[in-house]
C-alpha cells in the first residue's frame, strides 16, 4: 500500500461541509468518488478536520492509502480532472504509514473575513447602524457583511484574552454528529492552546487570524461572534476571561455566519519515514 497526503483548496459554498452525508454534496464525498474514478478503489479519505456547510479551505489536508501504483504527478492531475472546479488538489505526496491527516496535526490556522457595512463610529453618527457600504455580490459568499461598525483596537483587546491554554467550553457548540453517528468518537476535551489571536485590516476587510493546536465545534465562529460584540462596543473586551471561566455557551456572543471562515493551513511534525512523532496525538 502507498500512503498519500493531499493538500487541497475548496470553495465551500456548494457543499454541505467536508464530511460525507447520504444524498448531499460534500467535499469528502466528491474526493472519494474522484479517487474511485482514478484508480478503481473505493476509500474514504480522512481530513484534518470537518469544515461545516459553507466554510472554505485554502489548505485542507487529507490522507488515505491505495494499493494501485500511480506516480504522484499523475494522481494530482487525474484527481483535478475528476473533481468539480470548486475543489483543487494543490499538492500530493507520499507519507509514512503512521501519518494521519487529523491525528498527526499539531497546529491549525483559520481566518475569518468580515466586510463592515458601517464605518468606525464617529461622534457625528446618529446611530450604530448607518450602512455606508454595499457588499459586492461577488464577495458576499466569502465574507460576513457585518451590520455594525467595529473598532479594530477593541477587537484586538478582546482577542488577546484567549491566547494561551484555556477551557473553551463557552465557545464550543454541541457537535450533532457525535450524537447521531453510530460508533461516534467521544466528545473532545475542551482544553485548547491558542498561539495566535489577532485582528487586522486589509483591502477593506477586517480579518481575524487564529492558530491553535486544535479547535472545538464552531469555536472560531463563536469567538468571532463574541469579539465583534466587543468591537461594536456592545461588550467589554475585558469580559472575555469571565466568559471563559463561565464554561457556558449561553454567556458568549452569537455564532458568526459560516461563509467568512477559511481553513488556511495545517501543520505537522517531521514526515521523515519512521518518525515517531507522527503517532496519533488524540
Amino acid at each position: 500500500m502507498t500512503h498519500w497526503k493531499l493538500t487541497l483548496a475548496y470553495d465551500g459554498t456548494p457543499f454541505h461541509g467536508w464530511q460525507i452525508q447520504p444524498g448531499l454534496p460534500t467535499v469528502q464525498g466528491f474526493l472519494s468518488d474522484a479517487i474511485h474514478r482514478t484508480v478503481g478503489e473505493r476509500i474514504l479519505p480522512q481530513g484534518s478536520g470537518r469544515t461545516d456547510t459553507g466554510v472554505h479551505a485554502l489548505g485542507q489536508v487529507a490522507s488515505f492509502s491505495l494499493a494501485a501504483p500511480i506516480p504522484t504527478a499523475n494522481l494530482q492531475r487525474a484527481l483535478n480532472r475528476c473533481l468539480p472546479p470548486s475543489v483543487r488538489i494543490l499538492s500530493v505526496e507520499t507519507v509514512p504509514p503512521v501519518f494521519h491527516a487529523r491525528h498527526s496535526a499539531i497546529r491549525k490556522t483559520y481566518e475569518y473575513r468580515i466586510f463592515p457595512l458601517c464605518a468606525p463610529p464617529l461622534e457625528s453618527r446618529i446611530s450604530d447602524f448607518e450602512p455606508d457600504l454595499i457588499c459586492p455580490p461577488i464577495l458576499a459568499p466569502y465574507v460576513w457583511p457585518c451590520p455594525w461598525s467595529v473598532d479594530l483596537a477593541a477587537l484586538n483587546d478582546a482577542a488577546r484574552h484567549v491566547l494561551g491554554t484555556h477551557d473553551f467550553t463557552t465557545f464550543a457548540a454541541a457537535d450533532p454528529d457525535l450524537a447521531t453517528r453510530a460508533n461516534a468518537e467521544p466528545a473532545p476535551a475542551p482544553i485548547r492552546t491558542i498561539t495566535r489571536s489577532q485582528w487586522l485590516s486589509h483591502d477593506g476587510l477586517v480579518i481575524y487570524r487564529v492558530t491553535a493546536n486544535g479547535f472545538l465545534h464552531h469555536m472560531v465562529r463563536n469567538l468571532v461572534g463574541t469579539f465583534v460584540q466587543a468591537g461594536a462596543r456592545r461588550l467589554s473586551p475585558d469580559s472575555i476571561p469571565d466568559l471563559l471561566a463561565a464554561r457556558n455557551r449561553a454567556a458568549a456572543g452569537p455564532t458568526a455566519p459560516p461563509q467568512g471562515l477559511f481553513l488556511v493551513n495545517v501543520e505537522y511534525p517531521s514526515l521523515e519515514p519512521g518518525a515517531s512523532n507522527l503517532e496519533p496525538n488524540e
